[in-house]
């Protein structure tokens, strides 16, 4: 083969990946702009905000050493929504259910029907684990957003790379005798 013939086969080739990886890092920016923001709107429309800082609510070690860089801030975002679900809400779970599960406390109550106490906390503690629930799904879209966009700026170097190296190559190519084969 000859070596001019090569080197625009593997240039044009150079190109048609750079356009790909150029429209695939367009896509990645789009689904990642569009899970930031759905995020973000879902979680702002819920009006939760964090307890203000100095508050009793923050002042467990195992809850204000994870809420207190957001004290007072509106949850708007999928890290918060982590935060909160994981130290704020789990620990008062943990708290009015004395340490059991949803899962073990609905089972306490079918065998005590009449324990209305009890009851009363299976219906909290659900509740609650449904709501941690959601914001522990938000928690992960807005990871996967945050993903995209970092998928989103590696694939527009990586296509600027590939054109700039494919454009070298057809340069390269009309330098190359004719004659020489590979």
């Amino acid at each position: 083969m000859q070596r001019r013939k090569f080197d625009l086969i593997v240039a044009w080739l150079g190109l048609f990946l750079a356009v790909i990886m150029g429209v695939a890092g367009g896509l990645l920016a789009w689904g990642g702009d569009f899970a930031t923001r759905t995020v973000h709107e879902q979680l702002a429309a819920q009006k939760i905000f964090f307890p203000p800082a100095g508050s009793e609510a923050l002042a467990p070690a195992e809850i204000g050493k994870y809420l207190n860089k957001y004290a007072g801030q509106q949850l708007t975002t999928g890290e918060q929504a982590e935060a909160y679900a994981n130290h704020f809400i789990a620990a008062h779970l943990s708290e009015i259910g004395g340490g059991k599960t949803y899962a073990e406390l609905s089972a306490a109550s079918r065998q005590d029907p009449t324990n209305t106490a009890l009851q009363g906390q299976v219906a909290t503690v659900f509740r609650g684990e449904t709501l941690r629930g959601l914001l522990l799904n938000a928690y992960a879209f807005g990871t996967l957003g945050n993903i995209a966009g970092i998928a989103s700026t590696v694939m527009y170097v990586a296509a600027g790379v590939l054109l700039l190296l494919a454009l070298l190559g057809l340069r390269h190519a009309r330098t190359v005798d004719a004659d020489v084969r590979l």
